[in-house]
């Protein structure tokens, strides 16, 4: 025991990692912003988050983040002496930093919603952004299920990603009072006041990230569970990962982000890490069906059957209700502008419809191949998010001149249910749909013949 314990990470060196990892992210930030590029400063950002999560998450966790640590603290993982020095340190390192980078580059710059937004849209966009990178957090590092796997830092630092293009443009994508102190009080000389208006509305999303894992994770520390409780999680996994993917399907297109197609992949990759043992992490009916269609069961996360039709139609409830509440939110935070779903600019439906099938299936075949199929490489136990979240930069970027790159029913309908606001209609994400689900019917019949084995198995052949 004394050896054990002698290994472990003394106090002052878990202080230390808090410091470092959050000085070195707001300097980040700092620099990025006065004199990044505009297309890879929130990449930039991402990636260090990322690295020092892997750096020093052995040693304090790696929260690097008052709001994390908040997190923490209420699902009851940090004592509240530890989480309170956590913050403190978290929010000297993030000042220390901003008054670092103002000093090195004698400029600063001032934190304050974007002209054109109001504070409570920019404070909405905090929340939401807050509350996913605290939910990731808990779901892939704290979760017991996800003890041991090495994606963690993957998934939670790439939640930047998807938050700082989707919606940087409105609050200036801080979803962390470390950074948003650090940015006010070097910039002080110019105006002062609101990281506290910020920290309130990320503290408020880390307390909602608590809440709302307890409850896709009933079963932490609970040996039985009824089949009501675990299908209730299910659908609320399957609402929650939807709803995100398509808000930041919305924010990024209406707010013109330098890289739409990597924030929304991002977004779909880290919530299939924080949920795909949960519901499987389909958040797509395209998805749905294609599982449907293949009956498979022999996946090692049997959440990830959906060979019942009521089932399958309960999860494509809980996606298109996601996809479409995503919507209403979007065009909040946008004072009231949308988009609509249509072919592009010198573009047939003929041409749109067979991009749709195509890049769908390209979708909805990998994931029957890297998280479905009874795969032997131990590799994809890594990677099957990072896959399937990269069928959307492919096909995003490959067609989305063509048909707007959708792939997905619920984020069809998230679309058109916002824009019938500004006079549109339903019918093009009907349209939409019949071609995504064309493609899904095309990935299960593809699948049944490269994985005939498999297939014949779940059917009771083998």
């Amino acid at each position: 025991m004394a050896a054990d314990d002698s290994q472990k990470p003394t106090d002052s060196a878990k202080y230390l990692s808090e410091f470092i990892g959050t000085y070195l992210l707001v300097l980040t930030v700092g620099c990025n912003v006065l004199t990044g590029s505009p297309v890879w400063a929130v990449t930039s950002i991402a990636c260090v988050l990322m690295v020092m999560i892997y750096a020093c998450g052995g040693i304090s966790g790696a929260n690097f983040n008052p709001a994390v640590t908040l997190a923490l603290a209420i699902n009851k993982t940090l004592d509240g002496n530890t989480a309170g020095i956590y913050i403190c340190t978290q929010l000297l390192a993030g000042i220390l930093a901003g008054l670092s980078y103002g000093v090195t580059l004698w400029e600063v710059f001032n934190l304050a919603p974007t002209p054109g937004f109001q504070w409570y849209q920019a404070g909405l966009a905090e929340f939401i952004y807050t509350f996913m990178l605290c939910f990731v957090v808990l779901n892939v590092a704290v979760a017991a299920a996800n003890q041991g796997k090495q994606f963690y830092g993957l998934a939670i630092g790439f939640v930047v990603v998807a938050g700082g293009y989707g919606a940087g443009h409105i609050s200036g994508g801080c979803f962390n009072p470390a950074v948003a102190f650090g940015i006010d009080v070097s910039s002080a000389g110019i105006g002062f006041g609101w990281c506290f208006v910020y920290t309130l509305f990320e503290f408020a999303g880390a307390a909602l990230a608590a809440v709302l894992y307890k409850a896709v994770r009933p079963s932490e520390g609970v040996d039985d569970l009824s089949e009501g409780k675990k299908m209730t999680a299910s659908l609320l996994s399957e609402f929650l990962g939807t709803y995100m993917l398509v808000l930041t399907v919305g924010l990024n297109v209406i707010g013109a982000s330098k890289a739409p197609v990597f924030s929304i992949a991002a977004s779909l990759m880290c919530m299939i890490y924080a949920l795909g043992d949960v519901s499987g992490a389909h958040f797509n009916p395209a998805v749905t069906l294609t599982i449907l269609l293949s009956s498979n069961p022999s996946c090692e996360n049997k959440n990830l059957q959906t060979t019942n039709a009521k089932v399958a139609g309960q999860y494509m409830a809980a996606q298109f209700a996601g996809g479409i509440a995503a919507g209403f939110t979007y065009l909040f935070l946008e004072a009231g502008k949308s988009f609509a779903l249509q072919p592009g600019a010198g573009y047939s439906w003929v041409q749109a419809g067979v991009a749709e099938v195509f890049f769908t299936f390209v979708l909805c075949y990998t994931v029957m191949c890297v998280a479905v199929a009874d795969v032997k490489s131990k590799a994809l136990k890594t990677y099957f998010g990072l896959a399937i979240g990269s069928c959307v930069t492919a096909g995003g970027y490959a067609i989305g001149a063509v048909s707007g790159g959708s792939l997905n029913p619920a984020v069809s309908f998230g679309i058109a249910f916002a824009h019938v606001v500004n006079g549109g209609g339903l019918i093009y994400a009907a349209a939409y749909t019949v071609f995504e689900f064309c493609g899904a019917a095309l990935a299960a019949a593809i699948f049944a013949n490269t994985h005939a084995g498999e297939v014949a198995r779940s059917q009771g052949s083998v």
